[in-house]
């Protein structure tokens, strides 16, 4: 048996505009800009991946922006809520910074002992701030968050399915151990100080999600590179049908479709965002794998327009 996996990876979902969304998550949550890249299966759309100073496993979300998209529909089959950790006393700080920006969010609400607070991105993403007492300290990014309030990395995510029994198998496989429950709500967590929670709600009369702007496409789980190929053959033992490891240039990943609809992914550590740029200039420029270099100007070519600030 491969070794316990110990949290997320990252979260990627589906934005419309590049800009509005490279603004909200560098500006008003204080995330930095880690990679600017395309999507490698449609390079004629961004893909942009936020973060710690780093872009750390488990503090990294990534978004694919099509510009004018439709919107989608959250709803069973996927991950319904995305969460950030941020220090416990640090709620009053963002309720006021989130209320400064227009930000679309809900009052905070107490669960499992800690505050959250329900927010949503421009394009209806929902999220949530958690507060968390002894939050790790982190590498925040140097930007409009002082460190000491700022995001240190996911907490976790919330799936909304039909029903919960098929996907508490995976997880359960995967080292998380069920960790209390609260109405609907129950809770697993991983060994991992950070993104180690995965919260399972079963809705089965809330509709089957539909996936476009405001989204999340995929949730992906931190591995090994000596332990992916194990961990692929585990799926298969679970009766589902991983995907062959893809490389995705700043990590490899293999992919499978939870019996609950969900798409999990299971991506290394190694090699990170730094394999290409160096850590003080990460995101300031487009970077493609190197079997898209011979495209470049068409690629580039094609992008919308956006305007980053310097790292």
């Amino acid at each position: 048996m491969p070794t316990d996996i110990p949290g997320i990876h990252h979260v990627t979902a589906i934005a419309s505009g590049p800009q509005e969304n490279y603004d909200f998550y560098t500006e008003t949550l204080g995330l930095r800009l880690v990679k600017r890249s395309v999507n490698q299966d449609d390079t004629s759309v961004y893909h942009l991946f936020y973060g710690d100073r780093a872009g750390s496993p488990g503090t990294s979300m990534t978004f694919f922006p099509y510009p004018g998209a439709r919107p989608g529909q959250v709803g069973t089959g996927q991950v319904s809520t995305t969460g950030f950790t941020i220090p416990a006393d640090a709620v009053e700080y963002w309720l006021d910074r989130l209320e400064g920006a227009g930000v679309d969010v809900d009052e905070p609400r107490e669960r499992f002992g800690e505050t959250v607070i329900p927010l949503r991105d421009p394009d209806g993403l929902p999220l949530e701030l958690v507060g968390v007492e002894g939050a790790p300290a982190g590498g925040p990014p140097a930007g409009p968050v002082p460190p000491e309030r700022a995001i240190r990395g996911f907490y976790g995510v919330t799936l909304s399915l039909e029903d919960t029994d098929s996907t508490v198998r995976v997880l359960e496989e995967m080292g998380y151990e069920e960790a209390g429950s609260a109405g609907d709500r129950t809770r697993y967590e991983a060994s991992g100080d950070i993104g180690a929670v995965v919260d399972l709600i079963a809705e089965p009369d809330r509709g089957r999600g539909q996936p476009g702007a405001g989204t999340v496409h995929h949730v992906a789980f931190r591995v090994t590179s000596d332990e992916q190929p194990e961990w692929r053959e585990q799926l298969q033992t679970l009766g589902l049908r991983p995907t062959e490891i893809v490389d995705r240039k700043w990590f490899e990943s293999v992919y499978t479709r939870t019996p609950g609809g969900v798409l999990f992914e299971y991506a290394t550590a190694e090699p990170g965002y730094t394999v290409d740029e160096a850590l003080d200039s990460l995101g300031e420029r487009l970077v493609l794998p190197e079997w898209f270099e011979d495209r470049r100007e068409e690629i580039e070519a094609g992008l919308p327009p956006l305007s980053v600030d310097s790292n």
